[in-house]
């Protein structure tokens, strides 16, 4: 694999780890332990197919399920460094895989930038699906299933076709602008009505 598609492999995974952390980073790290379009070992991030990481990932993906359904708030930042910081990992593990060493610092901090724009836009696209299904009086459980196999195909896609990571982070734009320009025109009906 060339530089090119560590690259694209690296920018789906962190998008996807965007979306879901937890969930992604497991799917790679049992994708990678299977040698699946992706294997850390060798690298400094052996670990991400390690038994202890899978597990570990496994009790985060039930704790974070377990929390959503409690009382208990946690700040969207928490969520959104936590995306960023398996992102990182996952983008400089691409890269280390392919024996791109020398950019892992690169990958790291790219891994953060994407996992933080797909999160945004995670938040924006189902975060609003969400609400209107709430205001609607139905659950929105369904949109929550949906994040999780949209980061689960991204990934799957990512690790076979990495190209198909460019289509996800054009997504990730639009939904992003597309909400910008929603934001302005109700903004600008607000000032007409002075």
């Amino acid at each position: 694999m060339d530089q090119f598609m560590a690259i694209s492999q690296g920018i789906g995974t962190s998008l996807a780890a965007g979306v879901r952390p937890f969930l992604t980073t497991l799917f790679v790290g049992a994708m990678a332990r299977a040698d699946v379009g992706v294997d850390f070992d060798g690298t400094e991030y052996a670990f991400l197919e390690s038994v202890f990481w899978l597990v570990l990932m496994l009790v985060l993906i039930v704790g974070a399920w377990l929390l959503d359904r409690s009382d208990i708030e946690v700040p969207e930042a928490t969520w959104a460094v936590t995306a960023g910081a398996l992102g990182g990992v996952l983008f400089a593990g691409s890269l280390a895989e392919q024996g791109y060493d020398y950019a892992s610092a690169a990958g790291l901090l790219a891994g953060v930038l994407f996992a933080l724009f797909a999160f945004l836009a995670a938040r924006a696209f189902l975060g609003g699906a969400s609400e209107r299904l709430v205001a609607r009086g139905e659950s929105g459980a369904t949109i929550q299933v949906l994040g999780a196999l949209a980061a689960i195909v991204l990934a799957a896609l990512a690790l076979l076709v990495p190209p198909v990571s460019y289509v996800a982070l054009a997504f990730c734009a639009w939904v992003l602008l597309a909400r910008r320009r929603r934001a302005g025109q109700k903004y600008e009906g607000l000032r007409i009505l002075r």
